[in-house]
């Protein structure tokens, strides 16, 4: 079978195809009629289009000057920071317009701080005809305005409050509301309140909300032994509605146990918490009561709700001391901690140069005491108590014997001047109330504070606990031009014992600068 060829066609000449060719209605360039947008070139698009019509070029931003926080319309006050995301977001949700095109870049651009402007310069891309998309890119000004929040204005009128913490502690200084005020800073469980005032035995939180009170009582019971009791008044009444206001107070009562003080334990509470003696010393109040025996190291810790139950005064505080001289001292090998157990014999201050009168004790200082040292102390022998669980203790076949004479508690270090300390801690701003105190009582204050700077000082687990500051050279320089005796750091250590207890500058945080706190030295 034969197969004939393939008879070749005839080639197809490729006839090229071309585009249609019109002129821009505005320039006259030629430009492709298949893909132009609305018979226009590119540039007379960029110029007779503009994608940013209808969007605001001026706005206004409103801030409390108090608070320093800024208004989100229409009632909420946010917290931002110049040049942050947060105020960038704040700045574009008050442009009307926006959600129709599609933001590609937003920026802040430099302003004088003083000029109360703030400029955004922001970059737009929207579709302008079929297949033509186009970016732009514009600034915004913002206006700066003064408007106080509500918040700050409840805070400058009185009775405005929905709820108050009544802290109170009835001991006859204020050394552990000055401990529980450097606790507060450092957490800032107080940046909540609105007014702080001070009272005869303790401070009163105000807060406008009732959740920002019940938030600061937890961090007290996290913080400190306490007892709290809850109560609530009837403000006003909505008959229509049923709907009610009221005013809530929380009272917290602090243990009137405190650092240093001697205590009396119950003699069937001694017996529970460890089979320990009843006369002991406090040497750290935390969550709970931390007792310790002199004579032997033991401690033991009094919970909270242990001390409610039964619960017992101290039996002298820290101004009831004597000063004693340690005339020889042993030790007895026995340690606990940072304890040491030593036998020593003391004599009292005053009797030098009138009486030969010494004292047999054993006590918990023997890692830092030696002959010749300054010692506080409490001098039982002569001493009437007037305390219920003493008066047991004297009658008690068991433990009657072993009421020391002297019980020392820590060592007194000799300062010469007033020392100029190269460190500082925080303080709250207290509304001292309508009648201010009295000179005496002010004294009695600057002695509470000064002695618990003191405690700061000698005490490393105390100050462990709190946010030391370094002092600013600026107070110190103004100090000097008014010509108040201050002494450097090398003229005190020169003056002063060589075991004079010091703070590392390691331990201090930097200078801070707030104006809401006051800094005492």
């Amino acid at each position: 079978m034969e197969i004939d060829s393939p008879i070749p066609l005839a080639h197809r000449t490729q006839i090229p195809h071309t585009n249609a060719t019109i002129l821009c209605y505005e320039c006259g360039v030629p430009i492709d009629g298949t893909t132009s947008a609305g018979a226009l070139c590119n540039d007379c698009v960029k110029l007779t289009v503009d994608i940013a019509q209808g969007i605001q070029r001026e706005a206004t931003l409103h801030t409390c000057r108090d608070c320093e926080r800024w208004l989100q319309p229409p009632n909420q006050w946010v917290t931002a920071t110049p040049e942050s995301r947060e105020l960038l977001a704040l700045c574009l949700r008050k442009l009307r317009g926006l959600s129709k095109v599609r933001i590609i870049d937003a920026s802040f651009i430099w302003t004088e701080p003083h000029s109360r402007r703030i400029k955004v310069k922001i970059s737009l891309q929207q579709e302008a005809f079929q297949g033509t998309i186009l970016q732009q890119t514009f600034e915004v000004e913002y206006v700066v305005a003064n408007n106080q929040c509500p918040d700050c204005a409840k805070s400058f009128t009185a009775n405005v409050w929905r709820a108050v913490v009544q802290v109170r502690q009835k001991v006859p200084h204020k050394r552990t509301f000055l401990y529980l005020e450097q606790l507060i800073l450092k957490h800032s469980a107080h940046k909540e309140t609105i007014n702080i005032k001070e009272t005869k035995d303790g401070l009163d939180f105000f807060y406008s909300q009732r959740n920002h009170a019940e938030k600061f009582v937890d961090f007290l019971t996290s913080v400190a032994p306490v007892r709290t009791k809850r109560s609530q008044e009837l403000i006003s009444m909505d008959i229509h509605t049923s709907s009610k206001s009221y005013k809530f107070t929380f009272s917290v009562e602090l243990v009137p146990i405190c650092k240093d003080d001697l205590v009396c334990l119950p003699i069937k509470l001694a017996t529970q918490v460890g089979n320990i003696a009843p006369l002991t010393l406090c040497y750290r109040v935390g969550t709970s009561v931390n007792l310790i025996d002199p004579n032997t190291l033991q401690t033991t810790d009094v919970s909270t709700p242990i001390y409610w139950r039964s619960p017992f005064s101290a039996l002298a505080d820290v101004q009831e001391l004597v000063e004693f001289i340690v005339m020889d001292i042993e030790p007895t090998g026995v340690q606990k901690g940072r304890f040491f157990l030593a036998e020593a014999t003391v004599a009292r201050a005053s009797d030098l140069g009138s009486n030969d009168t010494t004292y047999f004790t054993r006590t918990h200082l023997g890692g830092i005491l030696h002959p010749g040292d300054s010692v506080m102390g409490y001098h039982l022998t002569g001493t009437n108590f007037n305390n219920p669980q003493f008066e047991a203790l004297e009658e008690s076949n068991t433990h009657s014997s072993a009421i020391p004479d002297v019980i020392l508690v820590k060592k007194h270090y000799e300062r010469r001047k007033k020392k100029a300390r190269n460190w500082r801690l925080k303080r709250m701003n207290k509304d001292e109330g309508e009648m201010l105190p009295r000179k005496q009582d002010r004294d009695r204050v600057d002695q509470d504070y000064e002695m618990f700077l003191r405690d700061v000082e000698e005490d490393q687990e105390l100050r462990s606990t709190m946010a030391l500051y370094k002092a600013q050279q600026a107070k110190k320089a103004r100090d000097a031009m008014d010509g108040v005796e201050t002494a450097s750091v090398a003229e005190t250590e020169a003056t002063e014992a060589d075991d004079m207890p010091k703070i590392d500058m390691d331990e201090l945080l930097d200078e801070f600068d707030d104006l809401d706190m006051n800094h005492d030295q």
